[in-house]
């Protein structure tokens, strides 16, 4: 009885401040005021150089180094290199054959090709950075669609604010592609509109692992990235807290990094436990205790366990449930087994009403049938988290340090060519 009443204040007061921090944009008005871009833009004056890592990604390779080097800033202020392992030929040759599509136009593009180990993410954008010429040092990812203005609004507000490092919003696209799609497209939704806020006011964010900016020399002087670590981005991000380095979050719907979720339930699983795992490798380490203030360790601390926190739900839902159907116990302790349950049904409700506003500002329309289909789905999206982080939990202990690769088909770029296509014939009419 102890255990369980323990087990669920716990998870109470952590369901709680979770929800809390997803609605932290909303309930401040100055911290409202920071999710959008400054306007109108400063005149170009930082140069950038964007790093993408590419693996297995022949098939969208080009498109996103196509529109990298269209955006609209000058192309003397733009350097992008992709960066592959030398067994990748497939990328390499896709990426190649676009570079030299390029030549004619003054693009500065160029190839870095690794022979080393460990053949991961991090390592790759190591290999990179050692060519990085100009001041702020950025990473796409090979699938991501970039807005051509993206680079404008970090210039702003790096000149305006003096900050030398800025996240970006990154957004998920395709949420109607399968079952779990919606609630992955509404997590990253949160996260860099909301949570992410939060957690840079109060100094100790984990960043994400792409559209995050960075001077080079303090990228330089940090050391680079974590070569072993599977949540690089957020490892890089409580490492940068941890030296005093302030953080500026801008999730302007207009010009966020737009992505897809993993096309598959098993590529899916795949990608959270190597975020897990990342999670879980960066909280053992423990360079999250060299923070300087009690409040920032706490924070870190709190982040970091989350995996374990999935864990603990993946177990604790069925017992809760069980307790109330099954067991005769007091009327108070099946009720405070239950509150658990209660908060993740305010989240859910969240979820919707963060449906509806995402859909909203980015042109889409949330059908009632998708609604329908979040509330059949809820609980099961909630046991797939929680076997992702049992896996990464297993993968942890047991030092398994391959890297399991996500797959990329370009269906958010799908749902963006829709909309752009309904705009217009709007427009026409």
């Amino acid at each position: 009885m102890v255990v369980i009443i323990l087990a669920s204040t716990v998870l109470t007061a952590q369901a709680t401040f979770t929800l809390y921090v997803m609605l932290y944009t909303w309930d401040q008005s100055e911290v409202d005021r920071l999710t959008r871009a400054r306007e109108p833009f400063s005149p170009p004056s930082l140069s950038f150089t964007a790093i993408v890592p590419a693996r297995h990604e022949e098939a969208v390779i080009a498109t996103t180094i196509d529109r990298i080097v269209h955006s609209n800033y000058p192309r003397e202020l733009l350097q992008v290199l992709v960066v592959c392992s030398a067994d990748d030929t497939e990328t390499i040759a896709a990426a190649s054959d676009k570079i030299r599509s390029l030549a004619g136009e003054g693009a500065n593009v160029d190839l870095v090709v690794f022979h080393d180990a460990p053949v991961n993410k991090p390592h790759g954008l190591n290999c990179a950075l050692a060519h990085a010429a100009h001041r702020v040092v950025t990473v796409f990812d090979a699938e991501d669609e970039v807005h051509p203005e993206i680079f404008n609004v970090v210039n702003t507000i790096m000149c305006a604010e003096h900050v030398r490092v800025v996240q970006a919003g990154v957004q998920l696209m395709n949420y109607r592609s399968n079952w779990y799609s919606t609630f992955n497209v509404l997590e990253y939704f949160f996260w860099f509109k909301s949570r992410l806020h939060y957690q840079a006011k109060r100094g100790s964010i984990p960043l994400g692992g792409n559209t995050v900016f960075i001077d080079r020399d303090l990228l330089a002087d940090i050391g680079g990235w974590d070569e072993h670590n599977r949540a690089e981005g957020a490892n890089l991000g409580l490492r940068l807290s941890g030296m005093g380095a302030p953080v500026r979050v801008v999730y302007d719907d207009r010009y966020v990094t737009k992505e897809e979720t993993p096309p598959t339930l098993s590529q899916f699983i795949r990608q959270r436990t190597r975020w897990s795992q990342g999670f879980m490798q960066t909280l053992r380490k423990g360079t999250w205790k060299k923070m300087p203030t009690r409040q920032q360790r706490f924070l870190a601390l709190y982040t970091l366990a989350f995996p374990h926190v999935q864990v603990a739900l993946a177990i604790y839902v069925p017992i809760s449930l069980a307790t109330m159907l099954v067991l005769k116990a007091p009327m108070v302790l099946v009720m405070l087994s239950f509150l658990p349950v209660l908060a993740m049904a305010a989240h859910f409700l969240t979820s919707v009403v963060g449906l509806y506003e995402f859909a909203d500002a980015h042109g889409l329309k949330a059908r009632p049938g998708t609604v329908v289909k979040m509330a059949l789905t809820w609980f099961p999206y909630q046991f797939v988290l929680g076997y992702a982080a049992v896996r990464a939990l297993r993968r942890h202990l047991a030092g398994a340090d391959d890297w399991e690769k996500t797959q990329h088909v370009g269906a958010h770029r799908t749902v963006t060519e829709t909309t752009e296509t309904a705009e217009a014939a709007e427009h026409v009419a």
